[in-house]
């Protein structure tokens, strides 16, 4: 409701949804404002068999012409938006309908000429095409992976195979990304039915599982899990297959509707920020020609598509199967599962065969390098996971060391085989240990040790640090020749402020921590009332947690350096909350990051607010200092590392391959040190000597960042009169058109 754009909208809330544009009288109620952290549907949501028939869209339509109701967004899935598809058809002929019957006037039919539709894609099973995640989505996959992570535990206590049954309906993502996200041995989906003999590739799996000293088996399975001849795999029958065959103490459990409850994830509250204000924005720009579009998410960026377009490729079975989506995904997950090509291809023979060894030059093995640098985030183990497999497939030895450059420079150098990183995707911090050391000072020994362990490529995973030390390699290729090898940097850090990328690994991460703390301490108010709580996070200069969390978190406030304020802007702030304690809501919350102004800190605010707010509210404040940077890391961040490191690899070993001249690797070109991170609606590597001019090196962040952008929805869903920038938005694609050449998360 607050997305009405400075009050040039009414809006209009419709409970249950249809059954309430039907029902009409007092079901509708004027826009409010909705807490973001519940689940579910304050205005609830409902199945409505009157809308099906005409003589239900003609009712609903005579009460939506009654307010004049012209603009119709609607929140959820394929059957709920074809359902409004169907409505703005019929439009003109239902309002020639209602005038004949003289419910209307020639008036208000005049008013109510055209209905612009838009819709927003609310599912758990991500089964719409044209988006690569709908909302709600992101939520469901972290109660699943709360679920997971506690039954390991109890799995390798006991020593046994645990069954999971998710939800998803005909649509296998939830299963497919778990599985990724938790090392799953086996995932059994719709999309991708097994051959006939996978049972016995199923029991060879987890009997080589055990015999590797594995304690525990995870098997994933979708509700709507098929054979080759369509015939449902149940959990159950996994069960008693393994039971039988095996003898192995198996457990089933079926996760059900807990999927679809809990707390909303950072992810889905911005999501659902960002595609209201793009839906309103849509709705705004609408003319009678304007087709009924659907806001979705392509990367990192917002696109309109035709709705019924997207409709039309959902409900086409066989482009849904060979989606990409699913297709990389699929590899990715069997390659980091087993190097055994017939597991591969038991498994799923049309998409996961384990890439081939590329050819290594005179039949030799390259030998690639994984090191963790800066602080740790959470991820970091994930890409290292991710990053070692792939390599292993791919016919490379690979090495990891231990404590960054530093551990580089000192030796610290071991090699990775298949069970060194087992069990590694949810491990939060560094495994490998990671320091913010320079390699500029040791570049001698650093060369040295390259030569000594014949290191002809190095994957780095880390933050600023990693991006820096990158730019230092480069210019050392000048003084020592060793240092002309590929390498790539895989941007993690919890204040993603790496240049060249939308997102940094561990920082979705940090930000679900920030707003459970955050919830948690607005509940703490709920019995004391009229509280304001200032809370820091962390980020160095960077404001994109502090920005983001308080999207998320429903923040009156959020103090960054990248937009300065004064004495009169926090007085300004103050002022707005002392007029919010005077409405039914008596609770403030403001965010400020830990570097944001030097002089304003916050003591500072905290005694301001204090002061000023004597005798109308109290103020708490609170430092949530390192606790952002622990934790397991959430399933955004093991599916991207994942992705990551695998894409880092790929293009690792094709560059050593590319630059293997007379005997040695010898890379040279500002194309071999890049940084591989997510832009808008794609991963790309970009050279690290590129983005030199990009970057704010006083202040270790990129000159210009995206999600700035974003903080003028902060100002309207925190109840400030201003106007948001409509200058840039999206236009109208086609799904062919999106999908060309682009790379999803």
């Amino acid at each position: 409701g607050r997305t009405g754009l400075g009050g040039r909208m009414a809006v209009y809330c419709a409970p249950q949804g249809y059954q309430g544009l039907v029902d009409g009288g007092d079901h509708h109620q004027g826009g409010s404002t909705f807490l973001r952290t519940p689940g579910g549907t304050v205005i609830g949501s409902a199945r409505c068999k009157d809308f099906r028939d005409r003589e239900g869209r003609l009712r609903a339509a005579h009460n939506l012409v009654k307010r004049g109701i012209t603009n119709l967004c609607v929140i959820g899935g394929d059957g709920s938006l074809t359902g409004a598809d169907t409505f703005r058809s019929e439009w003109s002929d239902l309002l020639s309908d209602l005038q004949k019957a003289g419910k209307i006037t020639e008036e208000e039919a005049t008013k109510s000429s055209y209905l612009n539709i838009v819709g927003l894609v609310g599912s758990i099973d991500n089964d719409f095409c044209g988006t690569d995640m709908t909302i709600g989505t992101d939520s469901a996959l972290h109660r699943i992976i709360e679920i997971v992570d506690a039954i390991t535990t109890t799995a390798q206590s006991h020593q046994r195979t645990f069954v999971l049954e998710v939800m998803g309906r005909h649509c296998g993502y939830l299963a497919l990304v778990t599985s990724l996200s938790c090392g799953a041995d086996w995932v059994f989906i719709p999309e991708c039915p097994p051959d006939d003999d996978w049972e016995e590739h199923l029991c060879r799996r987890l009997s080589e599982t055990r015999t590797r000293g594995s304690r525990l088996n995870i098997i994933i399975v979708a509700e709507g899990a098929i054979d080759k001849n369509g015939k449902p795999i149940t959990s159950e029958d996994i069960k008693n297959l393994v039971v039988k065959r095996l003898g192995y103490d198996t457990r089933v459990t079926v996760l059900g509707h807990v999927q679809r409850g809990g707390t909303p994830s950072a992810f889905d509250r911005i999501l659902g920020s960002r595609m209201g204000v793009e839906a309103v924005m849509a709705l705004l720009e609408g003319t009678p020609d304007t087709p009924a579009c659907v806001v979705s998410l392509s990367g990192n960026q917002a696109v309109r598509l035709p709705l019924m377009e997207c409709v039309q490729v959902t409900k086409d079975v066989t482009k849904a199967m060979n989606d990409r989506r699913f297709d990389e995904a699929m590899k990715l997950r069997a390659s980091l599962t087993d190097l055994s090509p017939s597991f591969c291809r038991g498994f799923c023979p049309h998409l996961c065969h384990a890439p081939s060894p590329l050819p290594s030059p005179q039949g030799s093995t390259h030998t690639v390098a994984v090191m963790n640098v800066g602080a740790p985030a959470a991820g970091m183990n994930a890409a290292v996971r991710s990053t070692v497999r792939i390599g292993l497939i791919q016919g490379n030895r690979v090495l990891v060391v231990h404590d960054g450059f530093e551990g580089l420079a000192k030796g610290q150098i071991e090699e990775a085989g298949w069970s060194y990183v087992g069990g590694w995707t949810g491990q939060g911090g560094s495994k490998l240990g990671t320091k913010r050391t320079l390699p500029k000072k040791s570049f001698e020994q650093i060369s040295a040790n390259i030569t000594k362990f014949n290191i002809q490529g190095l994957v780095i995973i880390g933050g600023f640090e990693a991006y820096t030390g990158g730019l230092e390699l480069m210019e050392g290729r000048k003084l020592f020749d060793e240092l002309c090898i590929p390498f790539v940097v895989i941007p993690a850090t919890v204040s993603n402020n790496v240049p060249g990328s939308d997102f940094s690994v561990g920082a979705d991460t940090a930000l679900n921590t920030i707003c459970t703390t955050c919830d948690r301490i607005k509940q703490s108010a709920a019995g004391t009332k009229r509280r304001v709580f200032i809370i820091e996070t962390m980020g160095g200069y960077c404001g994109y947690l502090a920005t983001m969390a308080g999207l998320a978190a429903g923040a009156d406030a959020a103090y960054i350096f990248e937009e300065p304020f004064t004495i009169r802007d926090l007085q300004a702030n103050v002022e707005h909350l002392v007029q919010k304690m005077r409405t039914t809501v008596k609770r403030g919350l403001v965010l400020r990051n830990e570097k944001c102004n030097e002089n304003y800190t916050t003591d500072f605010i905290f005694n301001l607010y204090s002061e000023e707010g004597k005798g109308i509210f109290d103020s708490r404040k609170n430092v949530l200092g390192h606790m952002q940077q622990g934790g397991s890391p959430t399933p955004f961040d093991r599916n991207f590392a994942t992705k990551m490191g695998a894409k880092a690899m790929n293009w690792m070993s094709g560059k050593i391959k590319e630059s293997y001249r007379n005997g040695r690797i010898f890379a040279n070109t500002p194309d071999s040190g890049c940084v591989l991170g997510m832009r808008k609606r794609a991963l790309v590597f970009q050279p690290v000597t590129e983005l030199k001019d990009q970057t704010d090196f006083e202040h270790r962040i990129p000159k210009e960042q995206w999600w700035l952008k974003l903080r003028p929805i902060l100002k309207i869903l925190a109840k400030y009169e201003i106007d948001l920038d409509t200058s840039e938005h999206a236009h109208l694609e086609h799904i062919s058109r999106k999908r060309s050449g682009e790379t999803s998360i």
